[in-house]
């Protein structure tokens, strides 16, 4: 999907969190979310849901310009 990646980048920054303080806060590894804003990977929808929740955003803005390949 492309911009899944840069959104989740986006959203992280303008909380103030680093991949790190994301990854912990949602349970996964620095790497996942660095392989994410990469968009070397796709996170699982539990992944989508719990970040929906720290970054306080509605899944619409989660989504916003992100288009299939």
């Amino acid at each position: 999907m492309a911009r899944l990646g840069e959104n989740i980048k986006e959203f992280r920054l303008e909380k103030g969190l680093s991949q790190q303080k994301l990854a912990q806060l949602i349970g996964v590894s620095q790497k996942a979310v660095d392989y994410w804003e990469r968009s070397v990977n796709e996170p699982k929808a539990s992944y989508i849901i719990a970040m929906v929740r720290v970054f306080g955003i509605t899944y619409d803005d989660f989504f916003e310009n992100v288009t299939e390949c």
